[in-house]
């Protein structure tokens, strides 16, 4: 069998973006991310212009795929990434609650995936690439974006996954001087922590990110006062944390 080329990936995406069926343009999503996921990614790059042109998609599913899929390719496209992170802060504030979800699921991801990255390139190679620097850049601007989700009036479900947003950033850059391979905690990967900058690091700040820690701590405490006045199941997600 032929390998999957650049042109079967433009073509697959011409058909998510254009066709009047909706499983033809999902389906067809998820077969050009495959060939993206296979091809180099000089390649793939070259086509994630016509990929984020689903972005402005009418259909709210292909928009919600379309997060999907970043995340799935994200890493793979190395110094390409962050032209598709940054997508994700434009699906914050879109009209449909399924869409913000999803980003702040898949940011979630991206945001935890992407301190280890820096942590651990650092620690490996001493250095950190300037790809992985901007996307870091993005993830702040996306924490900023869902701690002010979080703090204002909202649909239950996306605020609930904003709170849990905060509780992931809690736990990473709260320091832990636990055995790193017993850190884990229930939806949450806690294989890195601040703990394991030790020395310093060209990117992140560990005083400055340990006092939004703090801060997001004294957040959740106060919600966990007025736990009476929340919907039942942001009560429980406070409770949990």
């Amino acid at each position: 069998m032929a390998a999957p080329t650049r042109d079967q990936a433009l073509s697959l995406l011409a058909a998510a973006n254009n066709h009047g069926d909706l499983n033809v343009k999902t389906s067809s999503l998820k077969q050009a991310k495959n060939i993206l996921l296979s091809i180099e990614p000089s390649l793939a790059a070259e086509l994630f212009p016509y990929m984020l042109d689903l972005k402005s998609s009418p259909e709210s599913l292909v928009r919600k795929l379309l997060i999907q899929v970043i995340e799935e390719i994200g890493f793979k496209a190395a110094e390409h990434s962050p032209s598709l992170v940054s997508v994700l802060l434009s699906f914050l504030r879109d009209a449909d609650v399924g869409v913000v979800k999803q980003s702040i699921v898949s940011g979630t991801h991206i945001f935890t995936s992407a301190f280890e990255e820096l942590t651990v390139q650092f620690q490996q190679h001493g250095k950190v690439e300037r790809w992985l620097e901007e996307i870091w850049m993005w993830m702040l601007k996306f924490k900023d974006a869902v701690f002010g989700i979080a703090l204002e009036p909202c649909p239950v479900g996306i605020k609930l996954l904003a709170l849990k947003f905060l509780e992931t950033f809690a736990l990473l850059f709260t320091s832990d001087t636990s055995d790193p391979e017993k850190s884990t905690t229930e939806g949450v990967r806690q294989a890195v922590n601040i703990s394991w900058l030790v020395g310093g690091h060209p990117v992140l700040d560990p005083m400055v990110l340990m006092s939004e820690a703090n801060r997001t701590i004294g957040i959740l405490l106060k919600l966990l006062q007025s736990a009476g006045s929340l919907p039942g199941c942001l009560t429980i997600t406070v409770v949990n944390w």
